[in-house]
C-alpha cells in the first residue's frame, strides 16, 4: 500500500495535512481556513507571482502569467482543473481529489474569479475522484457552474488540447498548436486549463499569505520503484534526491527516472541533485508531476528504458505518423537490447533517433519517449555496450513492458 510522508517543516502549511487518510468535508475545510474571501483579482495576482507558484502538471509553467493571459482575454473565458493523471507513476492528484477536494474547488473558484471565467470544469478519470468531488459540490455550491466532465484514463487525455477536445464532446486526443487552449479553448473561448495540484495550492497559499511563498515552492511527489511499498511525499524546494529516498526506504538506489517518463533517466550523480524545477532542467532531466521511480541497485537502467518506451508506444494517440513509428521504433529497438539481441547499429539508430525525434508530434510523449533513450545513453553507455553481447540477469527475468512496474496505487 502506499504511504505518506511529509518532510515540510513544522509549522508550515501543507496539502498532505492535517488527516492525510480521511476525506475533506465542507466543516473540516472551513476550520482550516477554506474558501475565504477572495482578495482583488490584481492583489491575487501579485500575490502568486511574488510567491513564484508554477504549475504542477509537467511543464511548470509561471501561474500568475497564465491567470494573467486569462484575465487580459477579451470576452467570455473558462477555467479548467485537470485531474487527469496519466503518468502511470503519480497518484497525487487523484489524492488530491479524493481526499481534499474542497481544496482544490477553492482555488477552481479563486481562479475563476481572478480570470473572470463564466464556466468551470473538474476533469477526471478515476471514479473515486469524481465522486468526492460531487459531494464537494453538493456541500458548497459553487458561486460559477462547474461541470464533472469524466475521460478514459490514458497517458495523452490529460494534454491540454485534449482535455479541452474532450470537454467539447470530441475524444481525449492532442491536437495541433496553435492555437492553444488560453487563445482558444472549450467553446471557442479562451481557457485556463490547470493542474489541480497548482489549484490546490492557489488556495493554501491565499489562506495563508504570510506563507505563501513556503506553499508555492513545496511540491507533491509520488516515490516510487523496487518491490518497497510506494509513497506520496510533500517536501519543500531545495531537498536533495538523496533525502526523498532515504524517507522512501529506497537508500543506495542506482539511478532513477525523473519527473515520471518525461525527465529521463539520471546515473551516477543523482543523489546530488535538488527538488528544484530549473536544477533538473540544467542537469537534463525535469520535474514533471513529480513522479520519481527509484531503479534499486538490482535493477538495470536498460530494461527500465525498454520498459518505459513500451509503455509509451502503447499509448500513443496514434494520429502522429511520426509518432507510431517512433515510440516503435525505440520501444524495438530497447526491448532487443534489453533481450541481448541489439548491436552497435542498433546503438546508432538510438542516438540518431533521440535526437531527430524531438518536437515532431502533436503532444510530448514523443519527446518523452526520446528523451528516455537519450537519457540511457548519456548516463549509462558501458551498460548499453555490455547489452550487445547478451542480458543480464534483471533484464532475462524483467515481467513484459506494460507499465506494470511504473504503476502506482493511490493510498
Amino acid at each position: 500500500m502506499t504511504g505518506i510522508r511529509s518532510l515540510t517543516p513544522p509549522g508550515q502549511p501543507r496539502l498532505l495535512s492535517p488527516q492525510p487518510r480521511r476525506g475533506e468535508d465542507l466543516a473540516a475545510y472551513l476550520a482550516t481556513g477554506g474558501y475565504p474571501a477572495a482578495p482583488g483579482p490584481e492583489h491575487l495576482l501579485e500575490l502568486v507571482a511574488a510567491a513564484g507558484l508554477r504549475g504542477r502538471g509537467g511543464a511548470g509553467f509561471p501561474t500568475a502569467v497564465k491567470l494573467r493571459t486569462l484575465r487580459d482575454a477579451p470576452g467570455d473565458t473558462v477555467v479548467v482543473a485537470n485531474g487527469e493523471e496519466g503518468e502511470p507513476g503519480s497518484v497525487k492528484d487523484r489524492w488530491l481529489l479524493r481526499h481534499r477536494p474542497h481544496t482544490v474547488l477553492d482555488g477552481l473558484r479563486l481562479a475563476a474569479m481572478t480570470t473572470g471565467a463564466v464556466r468551470g470544469y473538474v476533469y477526471l478519470s478515476d471514479p473515486h475522484s469524481a465522486d468526492a468531488v460531487r459531494r464537494a459540490l453538493s456541500e458548497r455550491p459553487p458561486e460559477v457552474p462547474v461541470d464533472i466532465v469524466p475521460t478514459e484514463h490514458t497517458y495523452v487525455a490529460g494534454e491540454e488540447s485534449a482535455v479541452v477536445r474532450r470537454i467539447d464532446g470530441g475524444p481525449a486526443l492532442p491536437t495541433a498548436k496553435p492555437p492553444r487552449p488560453f487563445e482558444r479553448g472549450v467553446g471557442g473561448v479562451p481557457t485556463l486549463v490547470a493542474n489541480v495540484e497548482t489549484l490546490a495550492r492557489l488556495a493554501l497559499l491565499t489562506a495563508h499569505p504570510d506563507a505563501a511563498a513556503a506553499v508555492a515552492s513545496s511540491y507533491l511527489l509520488t516515490l516510487s520503484g523496487g518491490p518497497k511499498p510506494s509513497v506520496l511525499a510533500e517536501a519543500p524546494a531545495g531537498t536533495h534526491l538523496k533525502t526523498l529516498a532515504d524517507h522512501a526506504d529506497r537508500s543506495g538506489s542506482a539511478a532513477v527516472l525523473l519527473g515520471g517518463l518525461f525527465g529521463g533517466l539520471y546515473g551516477d550523480g543523482w543523489a546530488d541533485l535538488r527538488l528544484d524545477h530549473d536544477e533538473l532542467v540544467a542537469a537534463g532531466g525535469a520535474l514533471g508531476c513529480g513522479a520519481i521511480h527509484f531503479l534499486p541497485p538490482g535493477d538495470c537502467p536498460v530494461g527500465a528504458a525498454a520498459h518505459a518506451t513500451g509503455y509509451l508506444a502503447a499509448q500513443s494517440a496514434r494520429q502522429c505518423g511520426v509518432c507510431v513509428s517512433g515510440t516503435q521504433a525505440l520501444a524495438g529497438t530497447l526491448a532487443a537490447l534489453s533481450r541481448g539481441d541489439g548491436s552497435e547499429e542498433d546503438t546508432g539508430n538510438l542516438r540518431r533517433w533521440s535526437l531527430g525525434l524531438t518536437g515532431r508530434g502533436a503532444c510530448g510523449l514523443l519527446d518523452a519517449a526520446a528523451h528516455i533513450a537519450a537519457t540511457l545513453l548519456r548516463h549509462f553507455p558501458e551498460r548499453v555496450s555490455a547489452h550487445q553481447d547478451g542480458p543480464c540477469p534483471s533484464c532475462a527475468d524483467a515481467p513484459s513492458h506494460d507499465g506494470s512496474r511504473l504503476t502506482v496505487t493511490v493510498p
